[in-house]
């Protein structure tokens, strides 16, 4: 496979300069400053990723204030154990995506979070303790662990809560196929195995970390 400069100037040549590329990363916080985030954050965060599953990400955007009062604004414990009458009546609330299957898994998400933050002091310190060279691990266990957080859901809640992460984006796939790593988006443990091991060699490579390694990829190839 292509080493991590070689790889970069791929997307240089397509986006106009390293600086180009360079500048169009996320921003990442460090393990103390994931740590200091609200669990709630992390639940409305898992949220609002289920609830854009399959539709407009704009109607998503519209009803999220709506959305926040509906659930108390993600409060984990009236989450996670969260009432029958209180269920039934969110299925009729017009503030919120109606959907049974997604409200219950903001039910099972508070819970996951709920158990993880007592036994590790908060949500956000176990995701930011989890080392980035096993986070293919960390997918698998939210997939396993919680709620409808499989394929890019889990990893793009990551992402925008600042963690250290890589997407499987089409445009990302699409790099990592060229290179000869995967032949499709990844499924088996084999294949998550195989991400993970490139990663780190790119990581190895550029000094850089999982976010910064991904954004390169994603803008070398065309999803």
């Amino acid at each position: 496979m292509r080493t991590y400069d070689e790889i970069l100037d791929i997307a240089a040549a397509r986006k106009g300069g390293r600086i180009a590329v360079l500048d169009d990363v996320p921003t990442v916080l460090d393990a103390d400053e994931l740590a200091a985030i609200p669990d709630d954050r992390w639940l409305a965060q898992m949220a609002r990723g289920i609830f854009q599953a399959g539709i407009s990400w704009t109607v998503v955007e519209t009803k999220w204030p709506g959305i926040e009062d509906a659930f108390h604004r993600f409060d984990i414990g009236r989450c996670a154990f969260m009432a029958e009458d209180w269920f039934e009546a969110l299925m009729s609330d017009p503030r919120i995506i109606r959907s049974a299957p997604k409200v219950r898994a903001v039910q099972e998400n508070a819970t996951l979070i709920q158990r993880v933050s007592a036994e590790h002091g908060s949500f956000g310190r176990w995701v930011g303790d989890w080392p980035s060279r096993e986070f293919a691990t960390l997918l698998e266990v939210l997939k396993k662990d919680g709620s409808r957080l499989g394929g890019n859901t889990g990893a793009y809640a990551l992402r925008m809560m600042g963690r250290d992460s890589y997407l499987m984006s089409g445009s990302v796939v699409a790099r990592l196929t060229a290179e000869g790593i995967v032949d499709k988006a990844p499924s088996s443990k084999k294949a998550w195995g195989a991400v993970q091991e490139a990663f780190n060699t790119w990581m190895e490579q550029s000094g850089q970390g999982l976010t910064v390694v991904s954004r390169v990829l994603a803008q070398s190839a065309d999803g």
